[in-house]
């Protein structure tokens, strides 16, 4: 699969999986990062995209979230990456700002009963959003105005510079999940009345407005991918229709692919079961000019690969299938009748399905 002028062997992509592991709250990777990625990239995936990575410290899901706001984090990102890359693997960095559902406790197992906000006192920070309505569970946010939209901006673009310095083949810009921009974008979340909100053109101000500021600066040969929610699941918010008009708006600015989620804006009941959300890429492929990935419980070879071939999707994502089988594109091949030595390391061609 091509993107610009990046080459990736082949069509599965690692999705990005929050690890909550930086155990010194600095937003530097560490080597369980190494090992995470690392390991994904020796199992033969094709495209690793990172954990949401923080523009800025205020926009960490958790304390123990991975930043690509200074220079220490972008040395300790270079070194994995640059590991990954010598398997074979390309690798992209999710940029990410949490909005209103920043500050909150890892879902880690030693951090079970602990919900909400983390208090400012036990490390948390305060929040902001389109508007100072709360997600569920969560305290309100503050308000951002303009200048601390100006501010987030110069941050995503801030952050995509490092990205390049870190030796990144790709980023993705994260407008999914009820994220700070998945907040401006849903009707639902965002009542305001400004030029940020208002009607559908306002709401998706902000998303054009980081991602062309960010294509600007991020080098012309190296991709640009955006992940959306194409739905949240409730009438009356973000559907469908306004997933394929905010992917041609991007495909203008210059965006090279759309990595296709659902929900997170706010609570809705969803029928997650096997390949949930790939009708929605299938959606949106068929009305756009744009690449997509599909993810959602894809597990099983065949099924990815008759995603590919129905045209539903031009790549699938694994999340929770690639925590347990590290080396699952591997195996892909072997169920598949392919014989690809070029995904395993050597030190490991003997092991080979």
């Amino acid at each position: 699969m091509s993107l610009r002028e990046l080459k990736i062997r082949n069509r599965i992509w690692l999705a990005p999986m929050c690890q909550y592991s930086v155990e010194a709250k600095d937003g530097i990777p560490t080597d369980w990062h190494l090992m995470h990625l690392g390991a994904r990239a020796a199992g033969g995936f094709g495209l690793l995209i990172t954990e949401a990575t923080a523009v800025c410290p205020q926009g960490r899901i958790s304390p123990q979230d991975t930043g690509l706001w200074n220079d220490d984090q972008m040395h300790s990102w270079s070194r994995i990456v640059s590991f990954c890359q010598a398997q074979g693997a390309k690798v992209a960095v999710q940029l990410a700002h949490a909005g209103r559902k920043a500050s909150t406790w890892p879902s880690l197992p030693r951090y079970a009963g602990r919900h909400g906000t983390i208090p400012e006192l036990a490390g948390g920070w305060r929040t902001v959003g389109p508007t100072d309505e709360p997600f569920p569970g969560l305290d309100p946010p503050e308000v951002l105005d303009r200048a601390g939209i100006t501010a987030l901006i110069d941050d995503f673009v801030t952050a995509a510079r490092r990205a390049e310095q870190a030796g990144f083949d790709a980023v993705e810009l994260h407008f999914a999940h009820g994220y700070l921009v998945h907040e401006f974008l849903s009707p639902l979340v965002n009542t305001r009345s400004d030029e940020y909100g208002g009607d559908d053109a306002g709401r998706r101000r902000l998303a054009l407005e980081i991602a062309e500021a960010v294509r600007q600066v991020w080098p012309a040969h190296k991709p640009l991918i955006v992940r959306i929610s194409a739905t949240d699941w409730i009438d009356g918010g973000w559907h469908t229709r306004h997933s394929i008009e905010l992917a041609c708006a991007l495909s203008r600015i210059g965006v090279d692919a759309l990595h296709v989620s659902t929900g997170g804006a706010v609570i809705a009941d969803i029928a997650v079961k096997a390949e949930y959300q790939v009708g929605f890429a299938r959606s949106i492929r068929e009305a756009t000019d744009i690449p997509v990935a599909a993810v959602g419980l894809i597990t099983d070879p065949h099924g990815a690969q008759q995603i590919l071939e129905r045209g539903d999707a031009d790549a699938v994502a694994l999340g929770r299938v690639a925590m347990r089988e590290p080396a699952w594109p591997q195996r892909a091949a072997h169920g598949l009748g392919v014989r690809d030595g070029s995904l395993y390391p050597g030190p490991y061609r003997r092991g080979s399905w």
